[in-house]
């Protein structure tokens, strides 16, 4: 079955053409161009015709209408009604044929946060959301030659004119979003060079929009030579990963973690970090390359790199020292999402005849915005077979109380930065830390303080409460064999 309206009332037409295809009938033609804009299939004129005729108007009008809605579904997005990637890269190649001589900007709108929205709200006030940001989008940008597409959940692309209107462009998306509270960003490749890829264009856009990911002082990031010469390093550091591997150029160092609840801080558990020495760019920095690493995926692999030696590692001391202490290591949240990770960190314990104790395993905080469910599950199954969990930064993601009491962990780890501004310039504030000891406190938890570098931060902290630290006051991160040393000491200790 298949619905049509035929009318002669002109007022209706706006709310009919929205779901229907609509025949309209009419005195004479004059109106003609105008009505078919509006949205009408087909006009009928008085006198009407034979009934042969009609039918066979009725049945080119549903034609006309049926092919049109397939186009439609086939080129825009459901929710938001812009168009899909793929046609919003086929329109823009067009427009670079059409228009070679005029100077064209890539730019990407990213929601900040934009999971916490779904999480706390709903997911059917995200989407209201997301129509509402398509809705204004179209509004700023309804000048010719702008194309607009919804690229992913909260991404959406925009490719228009050179404008340097960008602050006002953020203003007006503020002032539209002002109930819904929701805070954008934005990436702009300006004047993007045509030579290029339409997608490399946008890859740019949107690299913009990363690199102000987590700086709240900033909101429009511009792609420019500096991001240029970035792309390159980094599509180095992907390009030498398989070589990295194979060749062991990642290592596993140890920082040693002391329980200081007792009199004399104690040995308790080291810390697993990992360090790249590049054998022509040098010792590079975990801070650089593994976060382009969970940005392309090869993270899992870093990490199964790191437990499988790691544990390695703490067989080796138990049967040459007779002693070893728990290894934290990093679980990032793409590991939380795969069906393999309890098979693997179970085969990589019973391997190396370790205990799931002998393994503490931290995942961050944000990782657990994401799908909390599914998250709390996997994390109760790896629970379930002894192994501990360690909340890490925690404070500088979106917790919940209520969230938080509900999550299967075992401490929390204070990120080293409240650590750091607790006690920079003359006079100490430490009313964050002891407002997160407090809360692990009421939950049962053990409080893991990092970042610690001198006797006024560890003294401080203990009389908070705070069970374990870390940081350079104990000891820089070391190779294996200098954290024996530490091992060796805990030894003597215990006669």
């Amino acid at each position: 079955m298949f619905s049509l309206c035929i009318t002669e009332d002109e007022d209706e037409l706006p709310g009919l053409i929205k779901g229907l295809p609509v025949i309209v009938i009419v005195n004479d033609r004059s109106r003609e161009a105008d009505l078919l804009a509006l949205g009408v299939e087909d006009l009928l004129e008085k006198p009407l015709k034979t009934r042969s005729i009609i039918l066979d108007h009725i049945e080119k009008a549903i034609m006309r209408y049926e092919a049109s809605k397939i186009i439609h579904e086939t080129q825009y997005d459901p929710l938001s009604g812009l168009y899909n990637l793929h046609y919003f890269y086929t329109y823009g190649q067009r427009m670079d044929q059409f228009y070679p001589e005029v100077q064209m900007d890539a730019i990407v709108f990213n929601v900040n946060r934009f999971h916490m929205i779904n999480e706390r709200f709903g997911r059917y006030y995200g989407d209201r959301v997301l129509v509402k940001i398509a809705e204004t989008l179209k509004q700023i940008f309804n000048d010719q030659g702008c194309i607009i597409a919804r690229a992913e959940s909260d991404s959406f692309m925009v490719c228009c004119p050179h404008r340097d209107d960008h602050k006002a462009i953020l203003q007006k998306l503020d002032e539209a979003l002002k109930k819904e509270r929701v805070m954008m960003r934005m990436g702009v490749y300006a004047c993007a060079d045509k030579d290029l890829p339409i997608e490399t264009r946008f890859d740019r856009a949107r690299q913009a929009a990363m690199a102000i990911r987590n700086d709240y002082q900033r909101r429009i990031g511009t792609y420019d030579k500096r991001m240029s010469k970035q792309e390159l390093f980094n599509q180095r550091l992907i390009d030498d990963f398989e070589t990295a591997l194979a060749q062991e150029q990642f290592k596993v160092f140890y920082q040693p973690k002391f329980n200081i609840r007792s009199d004399i801080p104690v040995l308790t558990s080291a810390e697993a970090l990992l360090r790249w020495k590049h054998p022509s760019l040098g010792l590079i920095p975990p801070n650089v390359f593994i976060p382009l690493f969970e940005e392309n995926g090869l993270i899992s692999r870093l990490d199964l790199y790191v437990w499988q030696r790691a544990a390695r590692q703490l067989r080796k001391w138990r049967e040459e020292l007779k002693i070893a202490v728990p290894v934290s290591v990093n679980v990032s949240r793409i590991d939380m999402f795969d069906p393999q990770l309890i098979d693997d960190l179970q085969d990589i314990i019973n391997d190396n005849k370790l205990q799931a104790g002998d393994m503490l395993l931290e995942i961050t905080e944000s990782a657990y915005g994401e799908d909390p469910k599914l998250l709390i599950d996997r994390v109760n199954a790896l629970r379930k077979l002894g192994f501990m969990i360690e909340m890490d930064d925690f404070g500088t993601g979106y917790s919940t109380l209520n969230m938080l009491s509900s999550l299967p962990i075992d401490a929390l780890k204070i990120d080293m930065r409240f650590v750091k501004e607790a006690f920079a310039g003359r006079k100490k504030d430490t009313r964050m830390i002891e407002i997160i000891i407090d809360i692990a406190r009421y939950l049962r938890l053990l409080t893991i303080a990092e970042g610690v570098e001198d006797v006024q931060q560890l003294n401080t902290l203990k009389e908070l409460g705070c069970d374990i630290v870390q940081g350079y006051y104990f000891s820089k991160p070391v190779d294996e064999n200098s954290f024996a040393g530490f091992l060796d000491e805990k030894l003597k200790m215990l006669g």
